[in-house]
Formats: C-alpha cells, structure tokens, sequence
C-alpha cells in the first residue's frame, strides 16, 4: 500500500489546510467527470482514500503509529451533490472569520436646481437621513464597555467542518459558524442602542456647492458623507445627481440659451428696439428694419455659465414677425396701397426649398 502523505504529494507534518488543499488540487485532475480515463478513476480513489484518512484526525493518528487509518463501514452524515462541488471546485473552501468592521455603503441623492441656479451655481444645505455611527458604544455594537468574546462553537475560526461519505469518499466541508455568523466572535451584552450593529440611523444637514454650468445627469461626489459601515466602519461616499428643471420661456443648448419673441409687423418693416428679461437684468435687443420671421440675434456672454473651460455661452433671440390675422377696412386700404408701392402680389410668391428653412425652426416650433 503506497504511503497516503506520498498519494497526496505533502509532507508528514502537514497541516489539514495543506492536506484539503492538495486533495482538491488532484480532485479536480483526477475526478470520473473530468477525466474519463478508467486509469485515472482508479488514482483518483486512491487520492479520495488518502484524504479520507488524513483528514480525519484520530484516523490519520492511527495511520501514523502503523495502522491502516481505515475504519469500516459508512458514517450516517448526509451528504449530497452540492457538498461534492462545494469540496472539488472551491465551495469549500476557507472563509475564515469575517470582520465585524466593514466599510459602508456609497449613497446617491437626487437635487432638482432651475435653470438659473444651473448657470450661476448655488449653495444648498440637504438634509440626507443615512446610517451613522452609534454614538453610545463609538461603533463597537457591545455595551458597558465590553469586547466580543470567541465564539465557543467555532472556536473563533468563523466557520464548522462537517465529514460526510459518498460513493467517492470522505469529504470535508466547511460552512459559515451558525452561531456567530461566520464573525468567530459573539457578542454577549450587546449596545442597546444600535443593537450590536454599531451604527443608528441619523437625519443630518449637509452644506453642498452646486458648480455653475451643471445639467441634469451631472454628479457631484462627496467624499465620506455616505453611509457609515457595519461595526463602525468607514463610510462611504455620497453622491449628488442634478435635475435641472426646465424654464418658462428660456431652453438651454449646452452652454447657449435660447429664447422666442414675437415682434409686430411694423416693428420688423420699420426696425424698432425691445427690452426682454435675462438672468442679468433687462437687455436692449436691436431689430434691424426689414427683419425677417426666423432671424436670430445674438447677445454675447448671456448664457449658461460653461462647466469645464472658462466665460458663458450667449443668448440667441429668435425673431418671430406677428402678422395680424384681422385688419380694418381702413388699414387694409392702406395695405393695398403699399402693395402697390412695392409691385407685390400673387405672382410674386417664392417658393423656399428645404435648404432655405432655418435650423432653429424647431426651436420656434417647441415655443409655440
């Protein structure tokens, strides 16, 4: 009978760690579904027989003051398909204890801002209700002072073995400590205000710098303003995400705005100025004499503040031509003879093709 350390490729001294680590190495070489080599099904029983021993600590004691290290029968553990995967392709593997100190959560938040707090940039002051450190026990979770104790299950490993027997052999797995959740630790007097979390749920006031030029979608990101983690831990970061709403009368393209004033025909013949509101205050816009419906003027520096790079975008001011629906008998004499003036009638109707239409018809037609 070859010697179950030698089958197993470790040394006498080995430890069970080294042990389950090299059986499931040479399982997942050796195992009938991976390799179907009726050569190979035999060492692979051979491996299963040493680990059966070897992992067994008074069978592998018995082995090595010269027995077989074989003891007969079947044990009545149960054991199923998933203990086989979780032995052979890493499920079983070592957890150790988990920390009870985790980091916390990152958190988001969503902030309307108009459009002129969009352009300028505001100042806000919100209030998030998030998880905050347990002032009473400082994130300990234990109350008076005391430590979490060693979990008698587990002895602080966090996890249990359990052996179990198929027609493949013994196997060990581990699984999470039920009694301490896999922390290796308990905690016996517990913080009565957070309930041995270390953390509480808090409202609080956070002071927030909205950048100008902002857009919905844009995120801002404050570092350690999130959620404070389990046990204490480190919190997380808190994100702000902007909502711009839109406006009564203005529509923003990147970093230009757009507005739509209605002048009366005269006005447009004749040349006039008009005063509209803007964020900066009333500004003069000049139309020219003879102005046609669809033209635009520009006020430079007028427009949303630019997030990334420098100075503002402008303020278009699309010119519509008001044409009265209904005139007097006298105004329409009038009309008539400035039409004769002109020489203008039917016949002199053009007709534009659709290169002649202005890109920010579409604009026009959204105000309407």
């Amino acid at each position: 009978m070859a010697d179950l350390y030698e089958t197993l490729g470790v040394d006498r001294d080995a430890s069970f760690d080294e042990i389950k680590k090299a059986y499931r190495k040479l399982a997942r070489n050796y195992h009938p579904d991976v390799n179907p080599d009726p050569k190979m099904a035999d060492k692979f029983k051979e491996i299963t027989a040493a680990y059966e021993v070897l992992s067994d600590p008074d069978k592998r004691q018995n082995y090595d003051i010269g027995g077989n290290g074989f003891g007969g029968g079947f044990s009545n553990a149960g054991f199923g398909f998933g203990d086989i995967m979780d032995a052979f392709f890493g499920g079983g593997q070592q957890r150790g204890p988990r920390p009870r100190t985790r980091p916390g959560q990152d958190a988001l938040l969503r902030v309307e801002v108009n459009l002129k707090e969009a352009t300028f940039g505001c100042d806000r002051d919100l209030t998030v209700d998030t998880a905050a450190i347990c002032t009473k026990c400082g994130g300990s979770g234990c109350a008076n002072n005391s430590r979490p104790r060693t979990c008698d299950i587990c002895k602080g490993r966090g996890e249990t073995q359990q052996v179990a027997r198929s027609i493949l052999g013994q196997v060990m797995t581990s699984r999470a400590c039920a009694s301490c959740q896999g922390f290796g630790s308990v905690i016996s007097d517990p913080c009565t205000e957070c309930a041995g979390d270390g953390r509480v749920r808090s409202r609080k006031t956070i002071p927030v710098k909205i950048p100008a030029g902002v857009e919905t979608g844009n995120r801002i990101q404050l570092s350690g303003q999130g959620e404070v983690g389990p046990g204490g831990g480190t919190p997380g970061d808190l994100y702000i995400e902007i909502v711009e709403l839109p406006h009564e009368f203005l529509i923003r393209e990147d970093s230009n705005l757009h507005i739509s004033i209605a002048v009366p025909m005269t006005s447009a013949v004749l040349g006039s100025e008009v005063i509209i509101e803007t964020f900066d205050g009333p500004q003069k816009v000049e139309i020219k004499e003879g102005t046609q419906s669809g033209s635009v003027v520009v006020l430079k520096g007028l427009g949303v503040t630019k997030l990334r790079g420098s100075g503002r975008g402008d303020l278009l001011v699309h010119i519509e031509v008001n044409i009265p629906g209904k005139v007097s008998k006298e105004q329409s004499e009038l009309l008539k003879k400035f039409a004769q003036l002109r020489n203008e009638g039917a016949d002199k109707v053009q007709i534009h093709t659709n290169k002649d239409q202005g890109f920010f018809s579409k604009v026009r037609n959204a105000f309407r």
